[in-house]
């Protein structure tokens, strides 16, 4: 995958596909596989979005574990752009612990909260992205909210994750 993006691609253009774009995003299966782990070689940081929800944290102390041993043996650079917190349901206390413990672990945690939504469950399933499928949506307004904190990280890195 590292060679992919950073080699000339000589079939058709004379150029790195990664100098041709500001931002190359890799989306992973959510387990901790050979696809993923190809990934975290292969990336320069991680975003990491955590459901919030109790077995979630499991999995996020499993990921952690995960991204150092990548870090330590295939990818020196490798660095956490911080957790994002999905599935958020405010009326629910344990949403809220869940998110209070992540924030209590992961300082580096976006403010930006993907709820749960119903709008963002219906648009895979449409074959569309929230932004064309609801752009109006709660959904679909959060995650544009994620992207302007993140070119906002981008721009100013301070205190961004280790």
């Amino acid at each position: 995958l590292r060679k992919a993006l950073s080699e000339e691609v000589k079939d058709e253009f004379d150029f790195a596909l990664k100098d041709q774009f500001d931002f190359v995003l890799i989306d992973c299966p959510p387990s901790l596989g050979l696809l993923t782990v190809n990934a975290l070689t292969t990336a320069d940081e991680v975003i990491v979005p955590v459901q919030c929800e109790y077995l979630a944290l499991e999995g996020l102390a499993q990921l952690t574990r995960t991204i150092e041993l990548v870090r330590q043996n295939l990818n020196r650079d490798l660095r956490v752009s911080g957790v994002v917190l999905t599935m958020f349901d405010p009326r629910t206390n344990l949403a809220q612990q869940v998110a209070d413990e992540v924030r209590g672990h992961y300082p580096f945690t976006f403010r930006t909260v993907i709820p749960r939504s119903v709008r963002l469950s219906e648009a895979p399933s449409r074959g569309l992205p929230i932004s064309l499928y609801d752009p109006a949506s709660k959904g679909a307004q959060a995650y544009e909210a994620l992207a302007a904190e993140l070119l906002e990280r981008i721009e100013s890195p301070v205190g961004a994750g280790s």
